[in-house]
């Protein structure tokens, strides 16, 4: 499963990152490692990196944290100058070995790799339909619906040219829907392209005569490379020898009234240091507080987040309400997305795992708690009772985003509807079940309007239900509203 047992958050699927490294002949993969060490928090589950020295691709992936796959002796068999790398968690396919990427294959065309960050709608249909025709698949992940798209297209060049290579890329997307922010590579060339619709990000940087491609901006900041611009949605980025071109991926295809970034990235999934879709990731979620406070205040002693996401909404309800911040939840840092539970008594263990209340700060005290999202409600309702049990008065719990009452199918693992809470309860039956003294979740408008931005910028189907593309019959999930319908 991608939402964390133990501490009940959904999980983003994975992190890309990818490095042209002209002049760095030798220092691409070693790039790519740096890169996808500060996506980590994108995906847990695996790792991989595919470098190209011009004649060859060279494949490394495992299971585990960047740290652990990758070492000195390692990296020295990643030769080249360009790379693309992946981390991973799994929404389609599973946590094996076989599903970790980059996947990197040989066909017709030449070797070719890639690595996929988002969900495909239509996988299980096309699936089917290239097993009726022969294709043979290894692994489960939705991914490799694009593989062999790849191999099965007529593209004319010179196989494992540039414009191979996109000719194959163009004909294999226009089968494919859903959500992707995808990078290519071969020895002759790199390629990555955003979804028509804008799902998942992806951002463009320089280092030095370099290009580099990553998922988030904290990732071009670590290997200090200058952060350029966004990928457009529907942009299709080309680099190779003669340098970067940008091309419309579907040059037929009129620009979308209403695009469908995640805004689920700003509320939760990418680090507060990004810059992500324009904004500062740590100024939304600060903002996001201020409105929380406007919109559910209380008479209180303390504001105080779970830490770590909760932090910056915390600061801003703290700021806005004129009620003093401190942390009175200490998070541990090393602790696994799974453990070892020796008997069914001592389950309740989970969360302490990850969160201590500090009694000396909680003892007495009126204590409203800012946490981002609330999913199943199992840790929140943990949370207040250790913030009980560690003295605090009263409890008011206030949450950073709307309720989270639909599951997404755009690259994000959350459990079926049935399991989200807030599908089946309203907000006072949540606040009884978490036994909180009150509970306010931020408004879809107010969340917009803290932001400064229109709806019509982003896919906010887990809090409303309004699906922004069509689900085939096969994978259709019960029951949806699709916009304009």
């Amino acid at each position: 499963m991608g939402y964390d047992a133990v501490y009940d958050k959904m999980k983003d699927e994975c992190g890309v990152f990818g490095i042209w490294a002209v002049g760095q002949s030798e220092e691409a993969a070693n790039f790519t490692y740096l890169g996808l060490h500060a996506l980590q928090h994108r995906g847990q589950e695996s790792a991989g990196i595919v470098s190209s020295d011009g004649e060859t691709l060279h494949t490394h992936r495992d299971m585990g944290l960047v740290a652990d796959i990758f070492d000195a002796d390692v990296l020295s068999t990643l030769k080249g100058g360009a790379a693309i790398g992946h981390v991973r968690y799994s929404t389609t396919g599973a946590s094996h070995l076989k599903n970790a990427q980059p996947l990197a294959v040989q066909y017709a065309g030449g070797p070719v790799a890639l690595a996929h960050n988002g969900n495909l709608v239509n996988a299980e249909a096309l699936r089917a339909e290239l097993e009726a025709q022969g294709s043979i698949f290894t692994a489960s992940t939705d991914s490799e619906v694009i593989v062999h798209l790849i191999a099965r297209a007529r593209a004319s060049g010179a196989p494992g040219s540039a414009e191979q290579l996109v000719g194959a890329v163009r004909q294999a997307l226009g089968r494919v829907s859903g959500a992707y922010s995808i990078l290519f590579l071969t020895p002759k060339v790199m390629v990555g392209a955003r979804d028509p619709m804008g799902f998942r990000p992806l951002v463009l940087g320089r280092l030095k005569g370099s290009w580099v491609l990553a998922s988030e901006t904290t990732a071009l900041d670590l290997i200090e490379a200058e952060y350029v611009r966004e990928v457009e949605p529907g942009e299709l980025v080309i680099v190779d020898g003669s340098g970067l071109r940008s091309e419309r991926l579907f040059p037929d295809q009129r620009p979308q009234a209403r695009l469908g970034r995640c805004v689920f990235e700003h509320i939760y999934f990418a680090r507060p240091d990004t810059v992500l879709f324009g904004r500062s990731v740590y100024a939304v979620r600060h903002g996001f507080g201020r409105q929380l406070a406007r919109e559910h205040a209380v008479n209180a002693d303390l504001v105080i987040p779970v830490p770590d996401s909760g932090v910056p909404a915390a600061i801003g309800y703290a700021e806005e309400s004129g009620i003093p911040f401190a942390m009175g939840l200490v998070r541990s840092h090393y602790v696994g997305r799974t453990f070892i539970e020796p008997q069914q008594s001592i389950r309740h263990f989970g969360v302490k795992l990850k969160l201590n209340a500090l009694k000396d700060v909680l003892s007495g005290k009126r204590v409203v708690v800012v946490d981002d999202s609330v999913v199943r409600g199992t840790t929140s309702r943990k949370i207040v009772k250790m913030l009980r049990s560690a003295g605090a008065r009263e409890v008011h719990l206030r949450i950073s985003s709307p309720p989270t009452a639909w599951p997404c199918y755009y690259g994000i693992d959350t459990p079926s509807r049935q399991e989200l809470v807030a599908s089946t309860h309203s907000v006072e039956e949540i606040a009884t079940y978490v036994t909180a003294d009150t509970l306010g979740y931020l408004s879809l408008d107010g969340m917009y309007a803290s932001m400064g931005a229109e709806r019509s910028g982003f896919c906010d189907a887990c809090f409303t239900g309004e699906y922004l593309i069509q689900f085939p019959k096969r994978t259709a999930p019960p029951p949806l509203r699709l916009v304009g319908q």
